[in-house]
């Protein structure tokens, strides 16, 4: 009889024989991907030992997702191998929405070449190969891979491979060492490959439902004193239709794409002769960010915040005070050297508002202390990584600092968070959840934040709390937070579902204590401050970039730069036109006037691709009638407005501050 072992499956417990594996218990199920065993994930043809916790692992969970990608990206790196076994093997780890591999090649890849690799990465699929795992030494590994330098590499990184190159954890991992090879169904191995693992059971699973999307350089290990190796991207999803979502969503986010709609709408530019990562604003981007501060800095005011200025630049000392040096350096600009000095760009507003709190002696009535600027801070992002106005080197911060007692944190807290939620939501953004950024607690990784055990567990605990009690799903960070204490970011999704990031809340006990800052308490005792810093925008060219995209360049009219575009049908009405704009802009409202030497027909074309939320028309019955004709965005139209009630329409609209396009059903006057 065979032995019995008693397990925990799916929440119930179950004898079963000895040996079996994860296809014994979930084979039956398709949507099984992995399971997970005491924690960990494992393949299913593995054994499950006595007494072990197992779970099924589906792609509706992000863990079952990555591991469907990852299983892509070595059937990629089969079919690469298959059609130029001369290629040499990097890395290929899943990413968000997808996977990549790392190649070393003679030449890159071109578009016909990623679309012969889906053909034979489909044949792969259809062939049914199984992933199976083998235990290896190091010494077996280095000798049967001894012709892919790159793995070889890894093997000797072993242990701490997550810090040697993104994506090398799935590769090696910090403990035993494993190939996975690809077996046909007569048993024969048709490739294999260094992995940690775990993969899908089949090449069945992947179906074909994965697009190889481009290829570009990328340097080994991110260095760039090492080999450039060519990285193939593709994306894999667990179903054809959910792949065709995916490719839908890109195709509407390039559309949206405020690179694209920026330089149509001449809102902003990259000058080459300024820099890259350095964004300057035309005067129709101007107006917007524009109309963006003037909103912030009103709102500060009303939420009881002191508006403060500072320098672009300090000596380098205040940031050895504050704790960025050399926490990050890596983030900030070399250093200036004047009169043997050294100066920095700033990188943040912090160290700079805690010497105007340190100015004078403060006292327990003056808290919360509340400071506000546009600062605008330099940091030295890479170029690889630099992605218009989303990914930039100027960034200028609503940047706020709440100075506070212990006991006034939660609330101060809650209160930043109320402001955040208003703020986006009077922007046209709705769609929230939270994200709690925690120290890591891994030893090796303890070291890069600074303060007690005990500081950083009240900290994250206020934290949690004021974001539990918003309602809002609450996402844990496990290592995200700054070197200075934890956070709350706010992230939003925009009309297309995309999540961004945008507004933080930092907790932070360190840089009051390496200030020195104090307050005066009520028992006359000298006491610390606890620290809370915020921005609301995040930074302000991400944020214009983020609504260029959520609104795909159609921006509510109180934010439109161009309110109302009047379109004369003719040359002669355009005195008359012209009176109605004056009474339009000593309304408060912003026109132009398309006086170009177009035909009417193609004027109307025109304005329909101007994103402008209101095209007054004027013609020969507008004009005698004392009227105008208002056409939408939506194509609809109101005919024979007379000018006072087209006036008063339009700037009652923009007072009003709606975030959706005005319409000719909505209107209030008559058609």
């Amino acid at each position: 009889m065979s032995e019995q072992i008693t397990l925990t499956v799916a929440g119930a417990q179950r004898e079963v024989e000895a040996g079996t594996t994860g296809t014994d218990l979930f084979g039956d199920d398709k949507a099984v991907l992995v399971m997970r065993v005491d924690g960990d994930l494992w393949d299913l043809h593995r054994e499950v030992p006595a007494g072990a916790v197992v779970e099924p692992v589906t792609a509706q969970e992000p863990e079952g997702l990555a591991v469907l990608r990852h299983s892509a990206a070595h059937l990629l790196a089969q079919a690469v191998q298959q059609a130029n076994p001369d290629a040499k093997l990097g890395i290929g780890p899943p990413i968000t929405d997808g996977f990549y591999y790392d190649f070393d090649v003679a030449e890159a890849f071109t578009p016909d070449d990623l679309k012969k690799l889906e053909k034979a990465m489909l044949k792969i699929v259809n062939e049914g190969q199984t992933f199976r795992r083998r235990v290896i030494t190091d010494a077996e590994g280095l000798e049967e891979l001894k012709d892919e330098p790159y793995k070889c590499e890894l093997i000797g990184l072993k242990g701490n491979a997550a810090d040697a190159a993104e994506g090398a954890e799935a590769e090696v991992g910090g403990g035993q060492l494993t190939i996975y090879d690809n077996v046909r169904r007569d048993g024969s191995v048709a490739w294999g490959d260094l992995c940690r693992g775990p993969h899908v059971p089949s090449t069945k699973v992947l179906g074909n439902a994965f697009k190889l999307m481009r290829s570009a350089a990328a340097y080994w290990r991110g260095s760039e004193k090492n080999p450039q190796l060519q990285r193939v991207y593709g994306t894999a999803w667990p179903t054809k239709d959910q792949l065709k979502a995916y490719l839908e969503r890109l195709a509407e986010a390039e559309k949206r794409d405020h690179r694209k709609l920026g330089a149509e709408m001449d809102l902003f530019s990259f000058p080459e002769n300024i820099g890259p990562g350095l964004p300057v604003f035309h005067p129709k981007g101007g107006i917007i960010k524009r109309e963006m501060e003037d909103y912030v800095r009103r709102r500060h005011i009303e939420e009881g915040f002191s508006y403060v200025g500072t320098p672009h630049v300090s000596k380098e000392d205040l940031f050895y005070t504050s704790g960025h040096l050399p926490y990050y350096a890596d983030g900030m600009f070399p250093p200036l050297d004047l009169d043997g000095q050294k100066y920095r760009l700033k990188a943040m507003n912090c160290p700079m508002h805690n010497e105007i709190f340190r100015s004078r002696g403060r006292s327990y009535r003056e808290l919360p202390l509340r400071f506000f600027e546009f600062g605008t801070v330099y940091r030295d992002e890479k170029s690889g990584v630099l992605s218009g106005l989303t990914r930039v080197r100027m960034i200028t911060q609503d940047d706020s600092h709440s100075y506070v007692t212990p006991e006034q944190a939660p609330g101060e807290i809650k209160h930043l968070l109320d402001f955040i939620l208003g703020l986006l939501r009077d922007f046209g953004l709705n769609d929230f959840y939270l994200e709690l950024s925690t120290r890591d607690e891994d030893g090796d990784k303890k070291d890069k934040f600074i303060g007690t055990d005990e500081q950083w567990e009240v900290a994250t605990q206020v934290l949690a709390d004021v974001a539990n009690a918003s309602g809002l799903e609450l996402v844990p960070d496990p290592g995200g937070a700054a070197f200075y204490g934890p956070k709350i970011s706010v992230q939003a999704r925009d009309a297309i579902g995309r999540t961004w990031q945008m507004s933080t809340i930092q907790y932070d006990f360190n840089m009051p204590e390496r200030f020195g800052l104090e307050f005066q308490a009520q028992d006359g005792t000298r006491q610390q401050p606890v620290m809370i810093h915020s921005a609301k925008f995040g930074s302000i060219e991400r944020f214009l970039g983020v609504l260029v995209e959520h609104y795909a360049g159609q921006f509510p009219a109180w934010l439109a730069p161009v309110q109302v575009l009047g379109v004369p049908v003719a040359e002669e009405y355009y005195d008359y036109l012209g009176e109605v704009g004056e009474k339009l802009r000593r309304a408060g409202v912003r026109v132009e006037m398309d006086t170009s030497d177009d035909r009417f027909p193609k004027k109307i074309r025109n304005a329909s691709k101007s994103k402008a939320p209101f095209i007054l028309i004027a013609g020969e019955e507008d004009r005698d009638n004392g009227a105008v004709s208002f056409r939408y965005r939506d194509g609809s139209q109101k005919n024979g407005v007379p000018v006072d009630e087209a006036v008063a329409e339009i700037a009652a609209y923009i007072a009003s501050r709606n975030n959706t396009s005005p319409t000719a059903a909505e209107a209030p006057s008559e058609a």
